[in-house]
């Protein structure tokens, strides 16, 4: 079945401000709360769709490659794409800071019955080198990876024995710290993370060896990629979950893939559309020939009418670079340049001198404007 519009699920405009995004999200997580609707599926399904729209319109470079590419240029990002799907403590961890502390007002719906801190690992970025021939087919890539992993001698809680932990003495357990001002208006109460413990309600009393009370330790990791047919130079691929893993457990950050594109020995990329450069020397354009051209599947013969002339450009059609989830191949355009030679033998230069005077080797202007805008008709068309 097909995703719906992430625009339509929030029911914003497209040219919609981040703050506009952010509040239609707020109301549809207050109306569509598990807490306000207790035991209804239909409601937390449209609560989960709200918060995946969220993730990706929230996000300035999600949202363009969204504009750009619809859902499959963010295919797998996030909790929210993929086989694993968005959970409900995931929505919770990630997005309770828009509704000021902590994702409530029905009963404060969370794993621990309060709310913490989301504690997400950083992302990493990498740059993956393709060739065109990679490009046109799609390709796995393994790429070798310097990260934080999460720490195995403490399971990533950064305590010894793994419950090495006692009570924040600031927060008492709670993660969070309230606050009572008196104003004009009357007292009001601010509720913020606790600056003792990050928001997590407790410290270690005895830290891991290994890693410090980190929960988490350098490593290197061969990760996978598989990178679709049709990228560009420049485009971005976001990996879910490969990043750095983040202290003392949460989420793992992402791993962010830069497409770089090596150049081809005789093609030139424009667009889907490949450009060669077709020497052929004077005989063969006056007279008519065959000549192999190549191209992504091999070389492949092509036909020179008699007279042709320079610049005429030669159309095999879906000889290109396919369109990035799409059926479409962009074609190869065989640019016709004719070859003069630097040095003649003196037989040759005989034989030219014979040909000059020519009615058939003078320019005729007619002919020349006529060549010209067929080759304009071949490129546009």
């Amino acid at each position: 079945m097909a995703k719906k519009d992430y625009y339509e699920i929030l029911g914003i405009d497209r040219n919609a401000s981040q703050s506009e995004i952010k509040a239609a999200y707020r109301k549809l997580a207050l109306k569509y709360h598990p807490d306000k609707n207790p035991g209804d599926p239909t409601t937390e399904e449209r609560f989960k769709e709200a918060a995946e729209a969220y993730e990706v319109l929230g996000d300035e470079e999600k949202r363009a490659r969204y504009d750009r590419y619809g859902h499959a240029g963010v295919k797998g990002e996030g909790r929210g794409f993929g086989g694993e799907g968005m959970t409900m403590e995931d929505i919770f961890s990630q997005f309770g800071d828009i509704f000021g502390g902590g994702f409530g007002g029905f009963g404060g719906f969370s794993t621990g019955g309060r709310s913490r801190r989301a504690n997400k690992g950083a992302n990493l970025r990498v740059k993956v080198r393709l060739t065109l021939d990679d490009i046109s087919k799609g390709v796995e890539k393994k790429i070798k990876v310097n990260k934080y992993v999460s720490c195995k001698a403490c399971k990533s809680t950064g305590a010894r024995d793994g419950s090495a932990y006692s009570n924040c003495s600031t927060c008492h357990g709670s993660g969070q710290v309230t606050k009572v001002a008196n104003t004009f208006l009357g007292q009001m109460q601010t509720t913020s993370t606790c600056p003792s413990c990050g928001g997590e309600g407790k410290t270690i009393t005895s830290k891991c060896t290994e890693c410090y009370g980190e929960g988490i330790v350098k490593s290197t990791e061969v990760i996978p990629i598989n990178i679709p047919a049709g990228v560009a130079e420049g485009m971005q691929m976001s990996v879910s979950g490969k990043g750095n893993a983040a202290r003392r457990g949460g989420m793992n950050g992402d791993l962010i893939v830069v497409i770089e594109e090596e150049k081809h020995p005789e093609l030139i990329r424009d667009g889907n559309d490949l450009i060669y450069n077709l020497y052929v020397s004077f005989p063969e354009a006056a007279l008519g020939s065959h000549v192999e051209v190549p191209t992504l599947e091999g070389k492949v013969k092509i036909k020179i009418d008699p007279g042709t002339q320079p610049g005429k450009i030669l159309r095999l059609r879906g000889k290109g670079l396919p369109e990035l989830n799409s059926y479409g191949r962009g074609d190869l355009l065989a640019n016709i340049n004719v070859w003069i030679p630097r040095k003649l033998s003196r037989e040759e230069k005989e034989m030219l001198e014979k040909l000059k005077d020519s009615t058939n080797f003078k320019p005729d202007k007619e002919q020349i404007d006529k060549s010209f805008f067929e080759r304009m008709k071949n490129v546009f068309h």
